[in-house]
């Protein structure tokens, strides 16, 4: 690729990669696999992945409200970060880990570099929201500050402070009769320091600004007046109202993030119930990992702080302007398609057309007739995963269904559907995962829910996370029982299918029905298959398998046949992964990776990986499919499913990956992975120094590949079915819960 293809304000700064370079290697044999100058560090390469999505929040030639929405997003994704990796390495050092990671860090150097990269990043986020606020304020969309507002905007925005929010404030001062407060996780708060009179005591209190109230308040009564004030410019302006009777010297802001990595050892646990419930209640009260503030902040205020909290002096942030972006969110809601891309619809699946949802004969023939190839967000998960498992409920001929559930939606019709399958006189035995970060709460509702309809629920194993998605379909037809199987890349969650990239294979293959049957014997059972017909299941022979099938690509290139890899996943951090890779880069083969996120590999190194090219997509959709293809001399093997090339993935979690067999439905593999190679908007190339530039299209036609695959999902259904307008279903369909969207299941 030339240089003129990728831009010059794309690549990933310095500060977030490891400063080693490794020397190119000129003799293959001599080559040590296990040098740490070969990998990237894997906290690193996030930190490089958080700035791609930043950039699409810089990038001038986004929609306005697009890049609004990533300025949120990179806070919220931020903020997991520090809360899981920060505060995982926290631990390690409090426990004096100083095991060196594959590319030969301590937890200690990685926090250190970390906190560096970390402050880089938010000091270009606060860089960008100047930019973006001034082209809002342009567009018509102004954030105000208390003094910009006229004396009756205040006057009314007082009552309103009054009536709807001071009864929620709790100030806490912090004196010798009063400990300090405890800080709640990602609470945004105001730091005051007011006195009695002159001469008297300054003290410090604590103000909350409520998370139950807008953080954007509209400023007078006109839906269309797109002018807005932040809650805590409001609180910050009347606070005689809540401290009368003394002098307010000082206000500034303040943000705390705690640590997530909280646990109990599960060998000893009474229950998982327990077990996770008792991790909730730590995770309130964890370790302080960083604490964000005001840049004007008064130093006495930074060092009570400092001293209160616990934290290191690496771990203040000052920032300027705001602490928190997340509100920004709801501006992406206003009625501006001016400021919007295109919506999109996703769109009925071909296969499916003409099939009535009342009647489950139709649905099931047309699965029997020949395998089905769901791709999210293009086609609808409403009219296909959905109703497959609503036929399934109603169907009088079904015996069983089974499902692996992660991570669903907090108003999961999946979950109505399998309890109103268990109504109708069906087995039903879902397998839920309480161990999902962040969604522990919202699975542990549904398994007392799921519990209390009489349905079998197993809680997840004792060591293992079981992250397959996965559901098995028993129905009793005229020629015996037949087996209808979903495997899938992502979760059987509404919400996140409207966002998400991901792939489904529906199938009546008798061989992978019957592989099910063993996983989901084994969630609700005590033992594991070691062998299966066609999955590849971790921890037991997936990784095993993924190395043949690339060390079979080595042998082909090693004696003078095409060996090529292409995959296409989230995280390629394995590092027994990474360096089977390299080999197969020496015997060879042509690899492509299209890898969304973490990726310790170097491409481009003299004699080790000169033949692995490395690319991130990063766009509209969160990438989040998995598609595995290795050439074998022509006869090729395409696969997808839930596991990344991660340790954990391969080693401490269940996973499952199915194989693609049908020629039709490689074919639209193919052009997905077509699509993203030959991407010129949204792809980013990565270097052997871990550094990314993003591809331009300069004369060529601009290829953007989330843009492709809506067009061809909508050109694959007649016009008179393709759902375009915004009403109805279609609205419910296409509506999106943006809190929290970009950020990946862990």
């Amino acid at each position: 690729m030339s240089q003129e293809e990728l831009s010059d304000d794309g690549g990933a700064s310095s500060e977030v990669l490891p400063a080693s370079t490794p020397p190119p290697v000129a003799d293959p044999d001599s080559v040590d696999l296990d040098d740490p100058a070969l990998y990237l560090n894997r906290e690193l390469s996030e930190l490089a992945f958080q700035r791609r999505v930043l950039h699409e929040a810089i990038d001038e030639r986004n929609p306005l409200l697009e890049r609004v929405k990533f300025l949120a997003i990179f806070t919220r994704n931020m903020d997991e970060f520090f809360m899981k990796r920060v505060g995982g390495l926290k631990q390690q050092m409090d426990a004096g880990v100083t095991e060196l990671t594959p590319d030969g860090r301590t937890p200690r150097e990685q926090w250190a570099e970390i906190l560096e990269a970390a402050r880089d990043l938010f000091g270009r986020q606060i860089d960008c929201y100047a930019d973006v606020a001034s082209a809002l304020d342009a567009a018509g969309v102004q954030i105000l500050g208390w003094d910009d507002l006229s004396p009756e905007e205040q006057s009314a925005l007082r009552d309103y402070f009054e009536q709807s929010v001071l009864p929620t404030l709790t100030p806490l001062t912090f004196d010798p009769a009063h400990p300090f407060p405890f800080i709640s996780n990602l609470s945004l708060s105001l730091a005051v320091l007011t006195r009695d009179g002159e001469g008297s005591d300054v003290k410090f209190s604590r103000v909350k600004i409520p998370q139950n109230r807008p953080r954007l308040v509209r400023v007078g009564d006109d839906a269309s007046d797109h002018r807005y004030i932040r809650l805590e410019h409001v609180v910050e302006a009347n606070l005689d109202l809540l401290f009368p009777n003394v002098e307010v010297l000082d206000t500034s802001l303040f943000r705390v993030t705690r640590n997530a990595e909280v646990r109990r050892n599960e060998e000893v646990a009474e229950g998982l119930i327990d077990m996770i419930e008792d991790v909730l209640r730590q995770r309130r009260f964890a370790t302080v990992v960083r604490l964000e503030i005001s840049a004007d902040a008064p130093d006495r205020v930074r060092e009570l702080l400092v001293e209160q909290l616990d934290v290191d002096e690496r771990e203040v942030f000052e920032l300027g302007g705001l602490l928190d972006f997340a509100p920004l969110f709801s501006l992406v809601d206003l009625d501006r398609p001016d400021l919007k891309l295109a919506p999109w619809t996703p769109q009925a699946h071909p296969r499916f057309l003409g099939v009535d949802p009342e009647e489950p004969d139709e649905l099931f023939a047309a699965i029997r007739e020949d395998d089905v190839l769901v791709h999210h967000p293009y086609h609808s998960f409403t009219t296909t995963v959905q109703s497959f498992l609503d036929a399934a409920a109603s169907d009088p001929d079904v015996l069983a269904i089974k499902a692996a559930i992660y991570r669903t939606a907090s108003d999961s019709k999946v979950i109505e559907s399998l309890i109103e399958a268990a109504k109708n006189g069906k087995q039903v035995a879902v397998m839920v995962e309480l161990k999902a970060r962040f969604d522990e709460e919202n699975n542990l509702r549904w398994v007392k829910r799921l519990e209390e309809e009489g349905i079998h629920v197993a809680y997840g194993t004792i060591g293992l996370k079981t992250h397959s998605k996965t559901a098995l379909v028993v129905r009793e037809e005229r020629d015996g029982v037949q087996l209808y199987s979903h495997v899938a890349t992502g979760n059987y969650h509404s919400e996140t299918a409207k966002t998400y990239t991901d792939l489904g294979l529906l199938t009546a293959d008798r061989d992978v029905g019957q592989d099910l049957v063993k996983l989901f014997n084994f969630f609700t059972g005590h033992s594991l298959h070691e062998s299966y017909r066609k999955l590849l299941v971790a921890p037991e022979n997936m990784r095993s398998e993924f190395v043949r099938l690339v060390r079979r690509e080595a042998d082909h290139a090693r004696n003078g046949r095409e060996g090529k890899i292409v995959v296409k996943m989230n995280s390629l951090e394995d590092p027994e992964m990474v360096r089977e890779l390299y080999r197969a880069s020496m015997a060879g083969v042509d690899i492509d990776l299209l890898v969304r996120g973490i990726c310790r590999l170097r491409p481009g190194l003299d004699g080790v990986s000169e033949t692995v090219d490395v690319s991130s997509i990063v766009g509209r959709f969160l990438e989040h499919s998995r598609i595995f293809y290795f050439h074998n001399d022509g006869d090729p093997d395409y696969y997808i499913g839930s596991a990344d090339w991660m340790t954990r993935n391969l080693d401490r979690r269940v996973e499952a990956v199915t194989p693609v067999e049908d020629p039709d439905l490689r074919t639209e593999l193919q052009y997905v992975l077509d699509a993203m190679r030959e991407d010129n908007r949204k792809r980013w190339v990565m270097h052997a120094d871990g550094s990314y530039e993003q591809v331009r299209p300069g004369d060529d036609p601009v290829r953007n590949t989330h843009q492709r695959l809506m067009q061809r999902a909508t050109e694959s259904v007649p016009e008179t079915e393709r759902t375009v307008t915004l009403s109805g279903d279609a609205l419910r369909e296409s509506s999106v819960d943006l809190d929290g969207v970009y950020t990946d299941e862990q």
